[in-house]
């Protein structure tokens, strides 16, 4: 696996140790080319910078140290973790976004980055439920990698979480309840909800938990399928 380098000045200057290190958070750049992605990534003026960043060829490119703290994930919760740049790695990968023309990522690019997280799994010790997207620690903000990422085929290298629908698991006449399926969400490590209190920001949670489990379906609506997805991948 080729790694090359083009170091950006955007990162915290304290190290950080091996132990620290926990998440690996994808990314989308968002931006109409790789270029401009590289140019902001780079500039001190937006204070935006990842540890990785993967072309549309599934060429690398190490812009920020892994010891060091990149700003990648900003205000973001996951668990009991706040703010989640100082433990993760970032890694951004270069497509358009929903702004410019979503797109889907690569063979090249998806096979780069599958080698990567292998690499930074072993490295660190990362559990596979925490390979995450931008959007499931800061639904209220982002929604990137989006939903052409392709959670289903990372799961199966242990990379980030998926469920089974097996017939066995479902519980019969088992009816979907708002509560429930946030108490499901808790579980995985889901914030900026409350459990037993409706809020303006729940149809962005339901969205982000669709486009990473049920990209065909992002309505932000708990339908039946929403709701089973999330009593698989918590029973």
């Amino acid at each position: 696996m080729k790694i090359i380098t083009n170091f950006s000045p955007n990162f915290s200057k304290k190290t950080r140790a091996k132990s620290h290190i926990k998440f690996v958070i994808i990314h989308y750049t968002g931006m109409q080319s790789e270029i401009e992605s590289i140019k902001r990534l780079k500039n001190p003026k937006h204070k935006v910078s990842c540890h990785y960043l993967i072309n549309r060829k599934g060429k690398i490119v190490q812009m920020v140290k892994e010891t060091n703290i990149a700003w990648h994930a900003g205000k973001s919760k996951w668990q009991h973790f706040k703010n989640l740049n100082s433990q993760s790695i970032g890694i951004e990968l270069v497509n358009k976004g929903h702004k410019f023309g979503y797109q889907n990522f690569s063979d090249k690019q998806i096979k780069s980055l599958i080698a990567i997280c292998k690499k930074l799994k072993k490295k660190y010790s990362v559990k596979r439920e925490n390979f995450l997207g931008h959007s499931d620690i800061a639904p209220l903000r982002k929604i990137d990698p989006g939903e052409k990422f392709p959670w289903e085929k990372l799961s199966k290298y242990n990379l980030g979480r998926w469920y089974s629908l097996n017939p066995k698991n479902i519980i019969k006449n088992k009816k979907k309840s708002r509560n429930m399926f946030f108490r499901n969400l808790q579980k995985l490590g889901y914030r900026y909800f409350r459990i037993h209190k409706s809020s303006v920001h729940d149809k962005r949670v339901v969205k982000s938990f669709q486009q990473h489990f049920l990209p065909n379906n992002v309505t932000g609506t708990i339908d039946q399928k929403t709701f089973e997805i999330s009593h698989f991948l918590t029973h």
